[in-house]
């Protein structure tokens, strides 16, 4: 058999795992994140545990919408003010102690005005008790993927112990986009009004840059300032997280350059769709000279521009390829190579049915394989 490789100028693959690039940043930790292919852009001390500071507030929202999408609230429902969560210190909502508040007011509360007092209110509704509702909280991460985070509280704020990586916080992003698409808007509102007290939503982005539409901002002494955002241009969409930074202006200003450079330096490129034929190989003692190789899945890759002009494809496989060969049969592989990016294989499966050529035809095809030899590539 002869080892068979067809080089191509350009492909891409949904889903593979791409080298993060290195740029500078403020961010003490930070990850970059191509919503469409899941694909890391950037990736600086991305599975450090860290405190989470109000970002880890993600987590309890995450289980809210679920409690909605499944029927079990609703957005009229009303849940108690305890007197711990009135006296609840940092950023308030302002809920009034003995009061009930609403699902639609709590979630406001908490995306917009990052209201600690509205995290307790929910978290002692759902749970019980908020350490009891913190455990259900690292529970549900760990079922979603959350390697590095521990949960003590539900509203991020000091504990030790209470830690996220800036990976699983654009994990989290991630399924909350996914998963809540009917909730995800209120990410977007930029301001809410509670007690007659209207405030902004804290996320910078929102303010001043365009596609702007989540998620949540962080800070505390110990964690310094951070951000988990989302934007969207030309129909790509960015999650981004950078965290440990020294002040409010420096947040917004360098999360708003990471964001620039993820869409300047990186694009989406589709160059096959799903049954595609990507190259012929050749048969041995089939009813075909030649079956089509074709990728299961469409191909799509997230990568950087230069990367993409140096890019060599292969098609890889021992050929010919004996017969019967059924449909669908994985025969080959397609290798991806380009500057920067670990080298990707995936399966590439037969194209059609090839039968097994009969007995005359086999005798045939032998006596010309000694006479002649395998035919040129």
């Amino acid at each position: 058999m002869l080892a068979a490789a067809l080089v191509a100028g350009l492909v891409a693959v949904g889903g593979a795992p791409v080298a993060a690039q290195t740029t500078d940043t403020l961010a003490q930790r930070a990850i970059l994140i191509e919503h469409a292919t899941g694909q890391v852009l950037l990736a600086k001390n991305a599975d450090e545990a860290v405190p989470p500071a109000s970002m880890s507030k993600m987590m309890l929202l995450y289980m809210l919408f679920e409690q909605l999408a499944e029927g079990k609230l609703t957005m009229e429902d009303t849940f108690p003010v305890s007197e711990k969560a009135w006296r609840m210190g940092g950023s308030k909502m302002f809920v009034l102690v003995n009061s009930r508040v609403s699902v639609h007011d709590l979630l406001r509360g908490i995306i917009v005005q990052s209201g600690n007092d509205a995290c307790i209110v929910v978290a002692e509704a759902l749970g019980g008790s908020e350490a009891a509702f913190a455990e259900r909280m690292t529970e549900r991460g760990r079922e979603l993927g959350l390697t590095n985070s521990v949960f003590l509280n539900s509203t991020g704020w000091p504990e030790d112990g209470h830690v996220m990586s800036a990976r699983d916080l654009a994990t989290l992003a991630t399924r909350i986009i996914q998963d809540f698409p009917q909730y995800y808007g209120i990410f977007g509102e930029r301001s809410f009004t509670y007690a007659n007290i209207p405030q902004p939503n804290r996320n910078p982005l929102l303010f001043r840059y365009p596609g702007t539409d989540g998620l949540k901002t962080g800070h505390t002494e110990q964690a310094g300032y951070g951000l988990v955002a989302s934007a969207v241009r030309n129909g790509r969409r960015l999650i981004l997280v950078a965290t440990g930074m020294a002040s409010e202006d420096a947040r917004a200003r360098e999360t708003e350059r990471l964001m620039d450079w993820g869409f300047r330096e990186f694009g989406n490129y589709e160059f096959f769709k799903a049954g595609e034929i990507v190259a012929q190989a050749p048969v041995w003692l089939g009813n075909k000279p030649t079956v089509p190789l074709v990728v299961a899945n469409g191909l799509t890759i997230t990568m950087s521009r230069t990367a993409r002009r140096q890019m060599t494809v292969k098609t890889i496989f021992d050929g010919p390829i004996p017969a019967a060969i059924r449909q669908g049969q994985q025969v080959a592989t397609l290798r991806i190579e380009a500057p920067d990016m670990e080298p990707i294989q995936l399966p590439l499966v037969a194209g059609a049915n090839v039968d097994r050529l009969g007995l005359f035809g086999r005798l045939g095809a032998a006596v010309n394989y000694l006479v002649w030899g395998a035919p040129a590539e």
